[in-house]
């Protein structure tokens, strides 16, 4: 799209093997665009299970594409079929391709994966290349521990692909917290495609007219979640363990299992949450900034999207990183607490709730920083905008 005229398309690759990040950040992006471009449709091709769960404005659309799910040993499998991987990511690999081929997009931008899972999108990006098609990789600002990441770009054949398949490389994030050209071996040479946009500013949606399931305190609370939910068990459990151990905790929690938290840990949870006056449990909310909005302060995992919403709504945060299989959110943390944007607890194994108790009695009186620090940071919709505009 080499400046914008009526009826542009933008074509979105999202893999989404698991978790909400993906989908969550390409979906917010399609929004602010068709927002400011009256004339665009985009479409995002997607492998999330729940996609179908969200909203989405007019002239945004999804195709989903069969899913996929990463076990413990690193291997993929079909999420559904019956069918071995290979066959499954042939399909999606069609889908993807013939997508491409009958929507003739004008930009196609790449999430997180150069290549797609397993290569899937490497034709993709080949055709669309010989056609003049502008193709950009969108990168969240942490990717892994450098190291890591370079063995797995360097596994996979990233590399060549970056300098040969990709027009531009958008980073949302800022070199502040992280500069992937600086602390990725290798990224530097390729620096001249470089653009860091900044990080993506939530709004609470709309209302909708049917009301939620569930009822909100009426006082402050605390906001307590774990993006998807897959890896979340633990975090849950020192907060409940917390509100179990010590009543006089002053304001109560909402916790924001996630939708791919295992039903039986769900289940275990929502028992004790039950005889808990204090704490409320939420399975899951698309709209989860009404509850960012909302809440005195937040405990989370931080993952991209949260770390985007505990700015964008000025929350106290207390942030307890995983750290496997990827260092992503201990790296995020570690940095944005030198910042003084967020406070972060290491999960040391012990997981002691005297200590996560403390923590939840200070969070909210915790200082946030001030408008001008989340406005100058937030500034990744404003940039993306300025670049799908490019002449």
């Amino acid at each position: 799209m080499r400046g914008m005229s009526a009826g542009s398309r933008i074509l979105i690759y999202s893999h989404d093997s698991f978790g909400l990040g993906h989908l969550r950040r390409c979906r917010a992006i399609a929004h602010d665009l068709v927002d400011r471009f009256p004339e665009l449709s985009v479409l995002i091709l997607s492998g999330s299970p729940i996609i179908g769960s969200f909203d989405f404005k007019n002239r945004v659309d999804f195709v989903r594409i069969p899913g996929v799910i990463k076990l413990r040993n690193g291997e993929y499998t079909s999420l559904k079929l019956r069918i071995d991987i290979t066959t499954t990511l042939g399909i999606r690999s069609s889908i993807v391709q013939h997508t491409a081929a009958v929507f003739e997009p004008d930009l196609f931008i790449v999430d997180k994966e150069p290549l797609g899972l397993r290569g899937e999108v490497r034709a993709t990006l080949e055709m669309l290349r010989a056609r003049g098609t502008r193709c950009v990789l969108g990168l969240r600002d942490v990717m892994d521990d450098p190291a890591s990441l370079v063995e797995e770009w360097e596994r996979k054949g990233v590399f060549p692909a970056l300098d040969r398949l990709y027009d531009e490389i958008w980073v949302y994030g800022l070199p502040e917290i992280f500069d992937p050209v600086i602390e990725i071996p290798g990224l530097a040479r390729l620096a001249g495609k470089v653009r860091f946009t900044g990080y993506l500013k939530r709004a609470v949606p709309p209302p909708v007219p049917a009301q939620p399931d569930y009822a909100l305190p009426d006082e402050p609370f605390i906001l307590v979640t774990t993006g998807g939910g897959g890896d979340g068990a633990d975090l849950v459990d020192w907060v409940i363990r917390a509100y179990e151990q010590d009543p006089s905790i002053p304001y109560p929690a909402v916790v924001l299992f996630g939708p791919f938290l295992h039903l039986d840990q769900r289940q275990a949870f929502q028992e004790r949450v039950a005889r808990l006056p204090r704490l409320r449990a939420i399975t899951f909310e698309t709209r989860v900034e009404a509850l960012f909005e909302r809440a005195a302060g937040v405990v989370a995992m931080g993952g991209y999207n949260t770390f985007c919403e505990i700015l964008s709504f000025g929350k106290p945060a207390l942030v307890v990183p995983r750290t496997e299989p990827r260092l992503e959110q201990f790296l995020r943390a570690e940095r944005a607490q030198r910042l003084g944007l967020v406070r972060m607890l290491p999960d040391d194994g012990r997981r002691e709730a005297e200590r996560m108790a403390a923590m939840l009695k200070a969070l909210p009186a915790w200082p946030v920083p001030s408008v001008a620090t989340r406005e100058r940071l937030l500034c990744g919709l404003d940039t993306i905008g300025e670049l799908v505009a490019e002449a």
